[in-house]
């Protein structure tokens, strides 16, 4: 896949996540010491800024991404409530997306 098909793919799942609501419930919850609000704002933070910049991320917000798909993959399966499995699952597909893009670069 071409860089530019990456991009667009990962900005396709990005506009989901954005027309999506963060579910409610997850506020203030945690598993296993990760805070779900803040695993929601690392990960879309680092895809946001993979997508307008080009397909580019600085060695910071690699660490960052690996370490929310490490964090995505332990929380994920402790997710009873659908709509925020759907979320999170959303949201991981987004961050494995940019983790492989840069990979491949």
């Amino acid at each position: 896949m071409i860089r530019s098909e990456q991009i667009q793919n990962a900005a396709h799942l990005w506009q989901e996540h954005l027309d999506s609501e963060f579910p409610a419930h997850l506020r203030g919850v945690e598993f296993e010491g990760i805070d779900m609000v803040t695993l929601d704002a690392d990960t879309a933070g680092c895809a946001y800024t993979w997508i307008n910049n080009g397909g580019a991320l600085d060695p910071e917000r690699r660490r960052i991404l690996q370490t929310c798909i490490e964090d995505l993959n332990r929380v994920i399966p402790q997710i009873n409530d659908p709509s925020g499995h759907r979320y999170y699952q959303r949201l991981h597909r987004l961050a494995l997306l940019v983790s492989r893009a840069l990979d491949t670069k």
